[in-house]
């Protein structure tokens, strides 16, 4: 069996094993939690090692093809190449991780670009309500542009001090700390603002909806 064949089935495998979680409600606790009382959320357990997860596919895309597409209800659309994603303003953030299959890491160090700086050069149009985020897999989620929007929110190009890795979601990747991961999209490829939402890749399979870790809100 060629490669292709293998990638194609492992994917199929982990989406279906993903849906019996939703429907299961596996890893709810049902334990309330409030971020101000108790840095990690409900049924989560800390680590210290970054697990990674995928569908089994890992796009790897040279910088000097690599682009990224921010279109939609905006004043302004771009589309930027590495040199000019790279010429906006740099900024280094720390924040924690909080993953849907129960594992959560603190203090993470990340650098990239703001995406208040993004939102400043694009002007998101009054009608814009929502973002859906592209990856170079096809993988797709959708977030409230207020979240999007939340300081801390990042388009990060390195973690820990190092660029990231492809494992990892680079050479570009989302990173909105406090909603569960799979909201912070890797492999980043364009951004799009809409007015109606529109569920992405696991919001169509159960997920919820919005994925507040405190709220427990990991299925729909």
């Amino acid at each position: 069996m060629n490669d292709g064949m293998n990638s194609g089935a492992i994917k199929t495998k982990l989406i279906a094993a993903k849906e019996r979680w939703a429907r299961e409600g596996r890893l709810l606790t049902g334990k309330p939690s409030r971020r101000e009382e108790d840095r990690l959320p409900p049924g989560q357990r800390k680590v210290t090692d970054w697990p990674v997860l995928d569908l089994g596919v890992k796009p790897n895309i040279p910088l000097a093809q690599w682009r990224l597409s921010i279109d939609g209800l905006v004043e302004q659309s771009m589309r930027l190449d590495w040199d000019a994603f790279r010429a906006l303003p740099q900024s280094d953030l720390m924040s924690d991780i909080h993953c849907v299959t129960a594992w959560s890491r603190f203090d993470n160090r990340w650098r990239g670009v703001a995406v208040m700086d993004l939102l400043e050069r694009v002007q998101p149009k009054p009608e814009a309500n929502f973002v859906v985020l592209h990856s170079f897999d096809t993988y797709t989620t959708n977030l409230p542009l207020e979240e999007f929007a939340m300081e801390g929110a990042l388009l990060a190009t390195h973690w820990e001090g190092k660029p990231l890795t492809i494992d990892h979601g680079g050479p570009v990747r989302a990173i909105v700390p406090q909603l569960y991961f799979w909201k912070s999209a890797k492999w980043l490829k364009r951004i799009e603002f809409i007015a109606a939402d529109r569920p992405g890749f696991w919001e169509e399979r159960g997920y919820h909806n919005f994925g507040d870790p405190w709220r427990e809100q990991r299925y729909g």
